[in-house]
């Protein structure tokens, strides 16, 4: 998997792009929740729930069911608390499902674990992209810390931290322009 750091970050940017209004930050909190949220998948390993399985790590919760269920939740949720701070309702669903989504996105770009269940619960196949730069993070706090970690923190900062900034900064220079 890629750290909490690289998901949240892309979650975070993904925030400012679609909903850049500032009164949005806490959205931006969300989404960056919701780019972190598939791994809550790794407590199975404390229930010796196989990798391999559909409730294994990298499966259901990474798959693009589970991206448009959390998307849906969250936005119905929000919507019982209607108010006029509330960003457009298709807009908002949009960007939940964006960001939980690119939580596979960025696992299928790793260099380890098994690939990732996207279509799952209908098929099982998991997938890797063919582009794989980014260093898989060890799962665990204690396994992040040393070398490992900050191998992996270089390796996100690469190709998902440079990625985000350039967008962000194309995003400016846009709104700028318009």
């Amino acid at each position: 998997m890629a750290s909490v750091f690289g998901h949240m970050l892309l979650g975070t940017t993904l925030g400012a792009v679609l909903l850049p209004e500032r009164h949005h930050w806490c959205w931006w909190l969300v989404a960056a929740a919701c780019a972190f949220l598939p791994d809550a998948d790794v407590i199975g390993f404390k229930f010796h729930i196989a990798y391999a399985s559909s409730w294994g790590h990298r499966g259901l919760t990474h798959s693009v069911l589970a991206a448009a269920v959390v998307a849906s939740v969250i936005t119905g949720l929000a919507g019982l608390r209607r108010s006029n701070a509330m960003p457009p309702v298709a807009r908002l669903w949009t960007l939940l499902f964006l960001a939980t989504a690119s939580h596979g996105v960025l696992d299928a770009m790793t260099t380890g674990g098994l690939g990732v269940a996207f279509f799952s619960p209908f098929d099982q196949q998991r997938y890797f992209f063919s582009l794989r730069p980014i260093q898989v993070s060890p799962i665990g706090i204690r396994n992040f810390l040393g070398e490992k970690g900050v191998r992996v923190l270089g390796s996100e900062a690469l190709w998902v931290g440079l990625p985000c900034l350039l967008v962000l900064l194309v995003k400016r220079s846009w709104l700028r322009r318009a």
